[in-house]
This record gives structure tokens, C-alpha cells and sequence, in this order.
């Protein structure tokens, strides 16, 4: 008898990965867990949270991504509602606190060990809330159970001496952060006397509705600016409430006398799936396939209107060569190549009939340069649409490859199209500044493109005011460098029309793997001048190499054509690595910034294979931490996310969401509106397999 219990747990370990009622859910910093404390416990990969909770004094609004299985990241701001933010006429808002925050999975749960997670919370942040900890979860069916050590805010209440003592003598007391923000103050790590904490999840039967409680590890005698709390209880408990797919509501009852009430809207970027797109043309209707025909007798003119109509082929040039039709041209529609292609090959098909051209090509010539050249065998496609051969074998039958220069027969040339000009709405906003937690506008953007060449083209975009609260925005950042980015204020203030950017562009293609841009003109919102960029990316590799030099000129505030005394020169030499580790791109550049300060930035972003990115970067140059003031060096994060999620009806564009803490004059960059690397995107053969996920019948 005294061997069942054993059993029992065996069998309960068994099954504790293989729960499908389990989801992992925010807890009150953003990020996954309980309710104050942290589990070890990862979202699904490409998972976003937006969660906003009060528990008083404080009010707690995150946002957490999932962009690797082992990685979670929290960006938060913390509202302390009885704190002012400054001095007294400084401010009429709390204090505000901002933080970063990351999680890694050290293990995963086994049959008989439990996931395990390190992570920093408040790591990039003021460090007021800093913590570290380890925590580990083992599941019983419906009992998430987590058990954990922390120090710092975590682990306040200091259960026990630190253990790592025995190693420095340093480890017994946690240092003060005196930095002004922005640092990883890594002389605090692991530092002072650790406090345990942990709990348990309970799914009921009721797939909605699950339980948490708690052991808080903090006991709120050591809260920032001496701002402690009454505890009755180290004891939390809290009901959370799945409203909707994408909404959780959760209530609870801390320190055993403060009520908390949460919310988290959440939403898997990874796995969205674009809609219906009812509003894209369907594709030509197969004909029976005449006789095949060529030359003179082929209304080329004709199929050039219908590749654009219906592939969204921006056709350039017609050529054939023996049994090749050779299309050069632009994608303008479809983010799926592939599926660009294959509706490209039904026009040709209905056109040319059977017998006389076997490949079709299409060479990529984005903005006058030759990119890619991808070419389909028309009988593997026929048999593809009438599920004879699968998608492998078609893609076996398509060939990528460098542009080639051959003698070809021309047979049509397409008419420039020189002008073109839309209106846009537009919105940004400026977070966490003294005089508003938010300062928002909303704009109708007019852009107009007129091109001289398929190469040299004028674009600019005028912005007009719609709707903002600016009128609130009275704050000038403190600086101890040339303001080259801390009179925001100005620029977004003085004027209701404003010209954000006339600017000439001359793009090259120098050699088969070389490529060059020239521009000038007013090249963004606060500067004007000229500049060049030159890439090295051979067709098909994961790496390029890119150096850009650029002399500018600070523009007025009004955004016309006034100018004000201050001139720069940057640039940058830029590394681009594709890691094939879960398709991560690292950007590495280093250079000189506006400020005049040298130094380097490092992106790091993931790409799914929707096309979501999720990014971050951080910036550290010769500028001191004084210098550089609040913050202590430039970093942000970054999601990017393509409007063909979104739409009724295919497009290429793309929403850029971004978050940097502070606006401040070191390691600012020129904002450059084309950059050569995404110009020369079809350059990355991983992007056209990834489209075949798209490819219809």
C-alpha cells in the first residue's frame, strides 16, 4: 500500500505538460505569473499582452512580448498615485516609473524536474522595483505549483541571509542605484538578503475561471521614496476571468487589505492569420488552353494591364528567349511572391497556350535595381491547380537566382507611370513627459511620389493637424549636448501644417551584389541635407554590409524651408546578420550620431513567417551617463506588423509600433525614410518560401 502514493505521483507528473485547458496569464507587472510574484511559466511563442491593474498605491500598465520559446520581455510604467512627479509647480501628475523587464526559461518541465526561469525585473529602468529571481513550476493536472528566491523588491521581506556570501562578502548588502535611470547596475545583482516566495494556479472546471494564491516575498517595509504599505498578510488570492479569447479580468485581494482589479487584452502575433481576401480580384479563370502562340500574335499590351490588375505585377519590360517569357517588373500588391507568381503564370497561360513557352520568369526590379529573378515551370504549375503535384514538388520547379544578363528579344516595354499621390491618417504621441502621461496627435498625412525614372524619384509628405493635446506639452528636456532631438516640443507645437519631408532619391545598382543610393532635400522632420548609402548583399546569403555618410542641417520649427544654425555629419557602417536561429536579425553599426558622439547600436528583432517582427535596440556611445542625463544611453523596442493581417484586400504596407523611453540628444541617428537593406529585401530567398504558406489552388 505505501508504494500508491508513489504511483499516483508518477502518473500526476506524467500528465503535467499534456494539460490542454492550461494557458499561461499575466500577473500584475506584466508578464506571466500570479498575481504580485513571477512563475517560471513561458506565453506562447509570439504571444503580446497589453495589461493594466491598480492595486493602491500603485496603478501598473505593460506590455509583454513573447518574441523567443525561452525569452519573455515586459516594458511597464508604473503610476505611484501618491507620489508628485517633481517638485512642487513642476508637475500636476504622480510620478511616473518606467521599466524593462526580461525572463528566460532555463529548463523545461520533465516528468520528475520542474521548469525553471531566471529573470530581472525593473532591469533597464529607474531600478526602483529591481529584482532578480529564480523560480520553478510543477504541474499537478489542474495545480500550477511555483516556488521561488528573489532579491530585491521580490524579495524584500528577507527571509534569509544571501548564500552567495560565501563567495564575496559584497552579496550581503544591495547597493543603492544612484545612476540617473538606464543602467543595468549590475553591482546590485543577487545582492542582499533574499526573501522566498511562490503559490499555486488552480484551472476549476470552469475553462474561464482559475484561482491563484500566493506568497508574497515582499512585506512593503522598503518601498521606494519611503512610500511603505501595511501588510496584513503575506497571503494574496486572486479569480481571474477569461471575458473573451483575447480578455482576461482579474480581481484579488492583497497584503490581506488592498483590493486589485486587472486587465489584459492579449493577442498571439505568431499565429494571426491575414483574413479573407474578398476584396483581392480572384484569379483569371483557367481557359482551355489554345493553341500556343507567339510574337506578333500576342497582345502584349494586353497581359502587361492584366498582370498588374491581377497579379500586381508593375510591369517594366516583356522579353522572350526560345521557350522563357521573361517579365521584369515590381510587386506592388501581393506580400506572397509566390503567390504574386502563380497568378502571374494563369494570365500568361490564358494568353500563350500550351506548347510554345515552357518557363515563365519573373525578375524583381524594385525601384530600378535587379534583385532576384524567379522563374516556374508552367506544366509543374498546371498540375499543382489540379493536385497532381504539391507544394514541394512546384517549389522544386522554381528557380531563384541572380538577374541574368542574356540577349532576349524585347517585345513590350510599359509606359512610365511618373506620378502618384495618396492621403494617409497618422498618429504618434510622446509617453510618460511631466505634462501628461500621454501627449497625442492624430494627422492627415498628403504624400505625392513623381518620378523622373524607374530610379530617381521625388517624394514628400505634408502633415496636417487633426486632433492633439499638445497644447499641454511645455516641458524642455533638460541637455548637456547640441539639441539634436530634446526640442521635440518645438517642432510638434508651432505649427498646425507642417512639410515632414521633400526629399530626391537616385537609386544604382553598381554591380551584380554592389548597390548605391544618393538623396537630398528635407530628409526628415527636424533635418534637411544630403547623403549616400552603399550595400554589399550577394543574392541569396544571410549576411550584408552597408556604410552610409550624410551631411545635415537642422531644420526650423515651423517644418517649411527655414533652417537653423546647427550642421552635422554622420553615418554609420552597418552589419546585417540572419541567424537562422529562429530567423533573428542582428544589426550591428557603429559610427557618428547627430550629437557628434561616436559609438555603436546593436538590433536584435525576430521575424515570423506571417511577416510580424518584434525588435529592440540599444545604443551606447563616448557621451557619459552625466552627459547623457535621465536613461543613461538610447534603447527602445519595436513590433512591426504588415496591414495584410488586417485587410480585406492584399497590401505590402506595413504598421511600425515603437517604444523608447526617453527622448535624449545622445546616440540619436538621422531618421532615414529609405534605407537599402529593406529596399533590397528580395534579396532574402528565406521570404519567398516563407509566401508559399499563402499559395492557393
Amino acid at each position: 500500500m505505501s508504494a500508491l502514493p508513489l504511483v499516483a505521483a508518477s502518473a500526476s507528473c506524467a500528465l503535467a505538460d499534456e494539460n490542454p485547458r492550461y494557458r499561461a496569464t499575466q500577473h500584475n507587472y506584466g508578464g506571466v505569473g500570479l498575481l504580485q510574484t513571477p512563475t517560471a511559466r513561458m506565453a506562447p511563442e509570439g504571444e503580446f499582452s497589453f495589461t493594466a491593474n491598480h492595486t493602491s498605491p500603485y496603478t501598473r500598465y505593460s506590455i509583454s512580448v513573447q518574441p523567443l520559446p525561452w525569452l519573455e520581455s515586459t516594458i511597464r510604467y508604473i503610476d505611484v498615485n501618491n507620489i508628485s512627479y517633481g517638485s512642487e509647480g513642476f508637475s500636476n501628475q504622480s510620478l511616473k516609473d518606467k521599466a524593462i523587464d526580461a525572463k528566460f526559461r532555463l529548463w523545461q518541465e520533465s516528468r520528475w524536474l520542474p521548469q525553471v526561469a531566471l529573470g530581472f525585473r525593473d532591469v533597464g529602468g529607474t531600478g526602483l522595483f529591481s529584482s532578480e529571481f529564480v523560480v520553478a513550476n510543477k504541474r499537478f493536472y489542474d495545480l500550477d505549483f511555483s516556488l521561488g528566491v528573489a532579491w530585491g523588491y521580490i524579495g524584500n521581506r528577507g527571509d534569509f541571509g544571501n548564500p552567495l556570501s560565501v563567495i564575496s562578502d559584497s552579496f550581503n548588502d544591495r547597493a543603492t542605484n544612484d545612476d540617473p535611470g538606464g543602467t543595468l547596475n549590475t553591482s546590485s545583482y543577487f545582492s542582499g538578503r533574499p526573501g522566498i516566495f511562490g503559490g499555486v494556479e488552480y484551472q476549476t472546471p470552469w475553462d474561464d475561471l482559475r484561482l491563484k494564491v500566493e506568497l508574497d516575498g515582499n512585506d512593503y517595509k522598503s518601498e521606494p521614496f519611503q512610500n511603505n504599505q501595511e501588510q496584513d498578510s503575506p497571503i494574496n488570492v486572486g479569480v481571474l476571468y477569461s471575458l473573451a479569447d483575447w480578455a482576461d479580468v482579474t480581481v484579488g485581494w492583497e497584503r490581506g487589505n488592498t483590493a486589485m482589479f486587472g486587465i489584459t487584452m492579449h493577442t498571439n502575433l505568431r499565429t494571426i492569420q491575414r483574413p479573407p481576401k474578398v476584396l483581392d480580384p480572384e484569379p483569371e479563370a483557367r481557359r482551355a488552353l489554345p493553341a500556343g502562340v507567339r510574337g506578333a500574335n500576342v497582345d502584349w499590351a494586353n497581359i502587361s494591364d492584366r498582370l498588374s490588375a491581377n497579379a500586381g505585377i508593375k510591369v517594366e519590360s516583356i522579353a522572350v528567349k526560345d521557350d522563357e517569357v521573361i517579365i521584369t517588373g515590381e510587386q506592388t500588391t501581393y506580400r506572397s511572391d509566390a503567390e504574386g507568381m502563380s497568378r502571374a503564370a494563369r494570365v500568361l497561360d490564358n494568353s500563350l497556350g500550351e506548347g510554345t513557352y515552357d518557363w515563365y520568369t519573373l525578375v524583381h526590379k524594385p525601384y530600378g535595381m535587379a534583385l532576384n529573378q524567379t522563374s516556374v515551370n508552367a506544366e509543374t504549375l498546371r498540375q499543382y491547380e489540379q493536385f497532381e503535384a504539391d507544394q514541394r514538388a512546384l517549389r522544386y520547379h522554381m528557380v531563384n537566382a541572380v538577374p541574368s544578363r542574356q540577349e532576349t528579344e524585347e517585345v513590350y516595354a510599359e509606359e512610365l507611370d511618373r506620378f502618384n499621390a495618396g492621403l494617409a491618417l497618422g498618429y504618434r504621441q510622446n509617453v510618460g513627459g511631466p505634462d501628461n502621461f500621454i501627449l497625442y496627435q492624430f494627422l492627415l498625412r498628403a504624400n505625392a511620389q513623381f518620378y523622373f525614372d524607374r530610379n530617381k524619384w521625388l517624394d514628400g509628405t505634408v502633415g496636417i493637424n487633426l486632433l492633439n493635446n499638445y497644447d499641454q506639452f511645455e516641458y524642455d528636456g533638460p541637455s548637456n549636448l547640441p539639441r539634436v532631438r530634446t526640442d521635440l516640443r518645438q517642432y510638434l507645437t508651432t505649427s498646425d501644417v507642417q512639410l515632414n519631408r521633400l526629399q530626391y532619391t537616385q537609386t544604382e545598382q553598381i554591380n551584380r551584389d554592389w548597390f548605391g543610393m544618393a538623396y537630398a532635400g528635407l530628409l526628415e522632420d527636424m533635418y534637411g541635407g544630403l547623403g549616400g548609402e552603399v550595400l554589399y548583399r550577394p543574392h541569396g546569403v544571410d549576411w550584408a554590409v552597408g556604410v552610409d555618410v550624410n551631411w545635415v542641417k537642422q531644420r526650423g520649427y515651423a517644418q517649411e524651408f527655414s533652417f537653423r544654425d546647427y550642421s552635422t555629419l554622420t553615418g554609420h557602417i552597418t552589419g546585417y546578420l540572419r541567424t537562422g536561429f529562429h530567423d533573428v536579425l542582428i544589426k550591428g553599426s557603429v559610427g557618428r550620431y547627430l550629437a557628434g558622439d561616436i559609438g555603436g547600436t546593436i538590433d536584435l528583432s525576430r521575424r515570423f513567417r506571417n511577416g510580424v517582427v518584434m525588435g529592440g535596440w540599444a545604443t551606447m556611445t563616448d557621451v557619459s551617463k552625466e552627459e547623457f542625463g535621465e536613461g543613461s544611453f538610447d534603447k527602445g523596442v519595436y513590433i512591426q506588423i504588415p496591414f495584410d493581417v488586417f485587410f480585406l484586400g492584399s497590401t505590402k504596407s506595413v504598421a511600425n509600433l515603437a517604444w523608447n523611453p526617453l527622448t535624449r540628444d545622445g546616440g540619436a541617428k538621422l531618421w532615414r525614410n529609405y534605407e537599402l537593406y529593406q529596399l533590397t529585401e528580395e534579396r532574402d530567398l528565406d521570404l519567398f518560401d516563407n509566401s508559399f504558406q499563402n499559395l492557393s489552388r
